[in-house]
């Protein structure tokens, strides 16, 4: 019955889900206050939303049981979000949230993420894909 729900639920959520284009990602970001938020650069941002979801806001990852990567940012359910597994729910919500249209949850859950000892590194993607490297590109054209 639970797992029935939650996939009820995410089906639900991905019915709302987007998937930006790069500089409209960027804008969206920059509106934020993302852009330097922590010492990560509105390009880091970006190239790690690229390697996670691809700018899909309904992107999920099941990696096994108990965890499970939600939204534009592949925030992990283990951690971070509420969706019937044990979590330490970091950031106070449910993982539907961060799989909506309406970024904003997902955003500030992003935020409460770096703000842990690991920062960016936090993301898997961002170390393999982004660090170190030059993400100009990313931003590039997008008038950010």
């Amino acid at each position: 019955m639970v797992m029935r729900s939650l996939v009820f639920l995410l089906l639900l959520a991905v019915s709302s889900a987007k998937v930006f284009e790069r500089c409209e990602w960027a804008r969206v970001l920059k509106k934020y206050g993302m852009d330097g938020y922590r010492g990560v650069t509105l390009a880091d941002w970006v190239c790690l939303s690229q390697w996670e979801s691809s700018y899909d806001t309904g992107a999920t990852n099941y990696n096994g049981p108990g965890s499970t990567d939600y939204g534009i940012f592949q925030i992990n359910s283990r951690y971070w979000c509420e969706d019937g597994s044990p979590t330490s729910n970091g950031c106070n919500i449910k993982c539907s949230e961060l799989l909506s249209d309406d970024v904003g949850a997902a955003i500030n859950c992003a935020k409460r993420v770096v703000k842990d000892p690991q920062g960016v590194r936090a993301w898997v993607a961002w170390k393999r894909h982004c660090e170190n490297q030059d993400l100009s590109s990313y931003v590039q054209g997008c008038g950010v």
